[in-house]
C-alpha cells in the first residue's frame, strides 16, 4: 500500500464511528454414560462471568474459519482432541448484548463424541467435566450458564435426536 493510502486508511479508520463486531465460535459436545446424555462444559476462568459454567469456545484467529476455531477452543479449554469429530452447525447467535465485551457473533457446532474422553481444563477455563444434561438443563433454566449458552445447549439437543427435548422455561 502506498504512502498516501496508508494514511487515507488511518484518517478513515479514527473517523469510523461504528462499533466493532468480533467473531467467535463455541462448540456443544455431547456423550453417553451409562445410559444417561452428558454435556462438556467448562468454568470460565476470566470476566465477564468469571466462575459460571459455559460451553468451551473463543474468538476466531485470523485465517481460520468458525469451524476450525471451534475445534481449536473445544481442544484448547477441554483437552478433548476434536481434529476427527463430526460438527455440525447449530446456529449463529447474534443479539446484541449477549457479551458485556462488546458485540459478539459466534457460530456454534455440535457433535456426538463415542465414550467418555477425558477432559482437563485448559487456556481460559478453570474446570472442565462432563455434565449430565438433565443436571445442565437445571442449570440453564436458572440462568447459571455464561452469555446465552443455555439457549445455544438447548438449540444443539435438537440436532441429536434421541438426547432429550427442550425443556419448557
Amino acid at each position: 500500500m502506498s504512502l498516501i493510502g496508508s494514511l487515507a486508511a488511518k484518517i478513515a479508520a479514527h473517523y469510523d464511528d461504528r462499533t466493532p463486531v468480533y467473531y467467535a465460535a463455541d462448540v456443544v459436545l455431547f456423550t453417553r454414560s451409562e445410559n444417561l446424555p452428558h454435556v462438556l462444559l467448562i468454568e470460565r476462568a476470566w470476566n465477564p462471568h468469571k466462575g459460571k459454567l459455559a460451553l468451551p469456545g473463543g474468538h476466531v484467529d485470523p485465517g481460520e474459519t468458525s469451524i476450525e476455531a471451534a475445534r481449536r477452543e473445544g481442544t484448547e479449554e477441554t483437552g478433548v482432541d476434536l481434529a476427527g469429530a463430526e460438527l455440525a452447525l447449530v446456529g449463529i447467535y447474534d443479539q446484541p448484548d449477549r457479551d458485556a465485551r462488546g458485540r459478539y457473533v459466534t457460530v456454534a457446532y455440535t457433535a456426538f463424541l463415542p465414550g467418555m474422553p477425558v477432559a482437563t481444563a485448559g487456556d481460559d477455563a478453570a474446570a472442565a467435566a462432563w455434565v449430565p444434561l438433565r443436571a445442565a438443563y437445571g442449570k440453564a433454566l436458572r440462568a447459571r450458564l455464561a452469555f446465552d449458552h443455555d439457549r445455544i445447549l438447548f438449540d444443539a439437543v435438537q440436532k441429536h435426536p434421541g438426547l432429550g427435548h427442550r425443556p419448557h422455561a
